[in-house]
């Protein structure tokens, strides 16, 4: 199944329905008496934050929403019925903004929450209530931009082929795609790591390049999933195998965190050394300690080694932390 992150949808509320003008009358009556009813109410627009969907994948294929149509009041005082509600069903996590105003209508993060974000049409009054009939109300309307953040404890970042991907499949159930080449993930991934007394989702996050906070690479839409996580683990290529320095790497991606938002610039962070089983990571780790006093944990992805580690050191701060970031 696809990933989508971002779309974008046209809601409209339900139409009322008429009010009715009618007359009652009978051989005793010298005037006719008004007996038409009211219009029933459109139904509205709800979204639905369901956590059994993943993906914004069906609101790329349609993007025009109603609600129903109230029913017409009719003779005797009888109300129309009220038009159904739709109901849109949207993944945990997902950010909802009124497309023309930029504006926040709400963000969906706890599962079940509902909001109504297009009010149905009121019906029309009949003359049973008014001397005339007063037609129905317009319904609201909005054109909806939906952005998917996941919602995850630890979140992976580095560059390109850094062995972000290899860590959450050794440490996870999940078998994320690995290759030696650029962006192999095109998508957050997403693995369960289950330990003796605790578990904990872990998002491997589509590789960064400098520039990603002006939107540069898969930019914001890496940077967006990485808001979500209570903790940030930042992968660095120690072995410098693209042609990269370990160093230069490490400073980029603290750049592009915190030029994106104060909350990742002040997110705890954990800095993993991977790739140490090669001869080059020893050399570019001693230059790395020299110059920063940052705590480092090495592991080997390919060769399982330093991953237990990682993983105790991710539960001793997620436990520290049970509060949402």
């Amino acid at each position: 199944m696809a990933f989508v992150d971002t779309a974008r949808i046209h809601v409209k509320g339900g139409g009322g329905g008429k009010g009715c003008e009618s007359h009652y009358r009978d051989l005793w009556m010298r005037y006719p008496r008004a007996d038409g009813g009211d219009g029933g109410n459109g139904g509205s627009i709800i979204f639905i934050a369901d956590p059994h969907i993943q993906t914004l994948l069906d609101y790329r294929f349609k993007q025009h929403y109603q609600g129903e149509r109230g029913g017409h009041g009719s003779s005797k005082g009888m109300t129309g019925r009220s038009g159904k509600d739709c109901l849109l069903r949207v993944p945990v996590g997902t950010v909802l903004f009124d497309d023309a105003t930029g504006l926040l209508i709400r963000d969906m993060s706890t599962p079940g929450e509902q909001v109504l974000v297009a009010k149905g049409a009121k019906g029309g009054i009949g003359n049973q209530r008014r001397k005339t009939v007063v037609p129905p109300t317009d319904p609201e309307e909005k054109t909806v931009r939906l952005e998917l953040k996941l919602i995850a404890d630890c979140g992976l970042v580095g560059f390109p082929n850094a062995g972000k991907s290899t860590i959450i499949n050794n440490i996870s159930k999940v078998r994320s795609k690995i290759a030696n080449y650029p962006f192999t993930t095109k998508h957050p991934v997403l693995g369960i790591v289950e330990t003796d007394d605790f578990n904990f989702i872990v998002a491997d996050l589509p590789g960064l390049i400098e520039g990603a906070h002006l939107g540069k690479g898969l930019g914001h839409r890496f940077l967006k999933h990485a808001e979500r996580t209570k903790i940030l683990v930042q992968v660095i290529d120690m072995a410098g195998t693209e042609d990269r320095d370990p160093l230069e790497d490490y400073e980029a991606i603290v750049f592009e965190l915190e030029q994106y938002s104060d909350l990742l610039a002040h997110k705890q962070r954990i800095v993993v050394a991977n790739k140490m089983d090669l001869p080059e990571a020893k050399k570019h780790l001693k230059r790395f300690k020299k110059k920063y006093d940052v705590d480092i944990i090495q592991v080997s992805a390919l060769e399982h080694k330093g991953i237990e580690k990682l993983v105790e050191e991710m539960v001793r701060i997620l436990k520290a932390t049970p509060q949402a970031a």
